[in-house]
């Protein structure tokens, strides 16, 4: 019996999106272990286990399977800082200093997680205008989730958006250097990751919390 017509496209469809998606991975787990020398079309297609061309007819050239790779890396990334802050989530936490904790956690936690691929994009984006572009684009979509996300907080500074921008600065600023410079370009005195996450969390907190008299 032949199978209805209209099956065939969202089978084909489907094909499409994993094809998609292994090529993404594949994209992923080359520039992880090799930075973006490692990226090339071929390496990809290898990798991913299809024919050069099929890339090449998805993505064009190195430059755009390069930009998809970031955007749909950068796309995931928000998605999974938004899980684990969400406005919804954060609302439930009377204290607005586990909320605040909570918020600057999911940042760092996430930039733990992908540091790798951070890096090469981090760095990358210096002398590429299309990454840093995209960069910038990601970073402050990730500055209005942060506010909105602490927006039932009350915060102890008469500017409150200009705090907040100043919070989430201070806390991407500093887990971008991590990311790109490592654990020692300042100081020879060790701080993990997890160690990293509470100072920030702490001096968050005291900066957005803390009124004049207090400081």
């Amino acid at each position: 019996m032949t199978e209805p017509t209209a099956r065939r496209p969202a089978a084909l469809q489907e094909r499409s999106r994993r094809s998609q998606q292994d090529i993404l991975q594949a994209g992923y787990a080359l520039l992880e272990q090799g930075g973006v020398e490692a990226l090339t079309v071929a390496a990809v297609a290898e990798r991913a286990g299809m024919a050069v061309g099929s890339v090449y007819r998805r993505f064009g050239d190195k430059e755009g399977l390069l930009l998809a790779i970031q955007h749909a890396f950068t796309d995931n990334l928000l998605t999974e800082i938004a899980r684990r802050s969400s406005v919804e989530r954060l609302r439930i936490l009377r204290d607005p200093a586990v909320a605040i904790a909570e918020a600057v956690g999911a940042l760092t936690d996430a930039f733990q997680s992908h540091e790798a691929l951070l890096r090469v994009f981090l760095l990358l984006g210096v002398r590429h205008e299309a990454v840093r572009a995209e960069g910038s684009r990601v970073s402050v979509e990730g500055n209005r989730r942060f506010a909105a996300a602490l927006d039932h907080v009350a915060i102890a500074h008469p500017d409150r958006a200009a705090a907040l921008d100043f919070a989430y600065r201070l806390t991407y600023a500093t887990l971008a250097h991590r990311v790109t410079q490592g654990e020692f370009l300042e100081s020879e005195r060790p701080l993990p990751w997890n160690e990293l996450r509470s100072r920030l969390q702490t001096a968050t907190i005291s900066y957005l919390l803390s009124t004049p008299e207090d400081r």
